[in-house]
């Protein structure tokens, strides 16, 4: 008798044992899906990419509304390393933060800058594009040659740009501040230099590039802003996913697959694989 009510004992203790391993696997494994870091991109087998569609020509639509780019080509390249399926989401870029702390997108993916702020709000990839900040004019002999000779040109560039914020941390901002115009897009940047109410334009390299082959010729200036890096940004805490992108994204370049891809849109490699100072 004393067997039989030890053995019932026993079998009853194993079974809470066992309900309660599977009651803690199912709720580390909703933990992991509420975290959104590695396991949840795995598990669901898809990376959703945030992005503004109209920034060319790293993301942007052409003219069958296909979404194409830079980004978008190497985005995917990467998606094939990492072995998931890569989705674009177009977003509000001034809701981008917002869109990615809710979990609607899992990165920001678009040209980028890697800004200080963003590296204390964000985990960011590598710097993975070097772009320039430049000065650029319709007229050939328009050749801005030092910071000092910009409190004597008009500059129009795109509000929350990169450019502006590059322009706005010059140290000389101050001598020529009030000939800065800013304008929604740098198409209409463009437009107004066109219709001679603005010299220059300040303007990121990557879409001169594309605006000198598919628009306007563009003149660069002696004179830029500097260096203006691109990354990738992940939720702050989803560590995991940025080192598991960021060494997709070194494969991608290994191979050559990288340069490729920037060749392509920019008829030379802009890609660089660098950290943080």
């Amino acid at each position: 008798m004393k067997k039989n009510v030890l053995k019932s004992g026993l079998a009853v203790l194993l079974a809470v044992v066992m309900a309660a391993a599977l009651t803690a696997c199912g709720s580390s494994k909703k933990e992991t899906k509420e975290s959104g870091d590695w396991s949840y991109i795995k598990d669901k087998g898809e990376l959703i990419i945030g992005l503004d569609d109209t920034f060319a020509p790293m993301g942007f639509r052409d003219k069958d509304n296909k979404l194409v780019g830079f980004d978008i080509d190497l985005a995917k390249a990467v998606g094939e390393e990492l072995g998931v399926k890569v989705k674009f989401q177009p977003i509000s870029w001034k809701a981008k933060d917002a869109e990615l702390k809710s979990k609607k997108i899992d990165c920001i993916w678009n040209g980028m800058s890697a800004t200080p702020e963003r590296q204390k709000s964000m985990s960011l990839s590598r710097k993975y594009l070097k772009n320039r900040i430049l000065l650029m004019s319709l007229k050939q002999n328009v050749n801005v040659k030092s910071v000092d000779e910009l409190k004597n040109v008009t500059i129009g560039t795109q509000a929350g740009s990169a450019a502006l914020e590059a322009i706005q941390k010059n140290k000389n901002y101050d001598s020529f501040k009030k000939n800065i115009k800013e304008y929604d897009t740098y198409d209409q940047a463009i437009l107004d230099m066109k219709a001679g109410r603005v010299d220059v334009v300040a303007i990121d390299e990557v879409y001169a590039i594309y605006n000198n082959k598919n628009k306007d010729k563009l003149y660069t200036s002696d004179f830029n802003f500097g260096a203006d890096y691109y990354a990738i940004g992940f939720r702050k805490e989803d560590t995991e996913t940025t080192k598991k992108v960021n060494a997709a994204l070194k494969k991608t370049i290994d191979n050559g697959k990288a340069a490729e891809i920037s060749k392509k849109w920019f008829g030379k490699n802009m890609v660089v694989f660098e950290d943080y100072k």
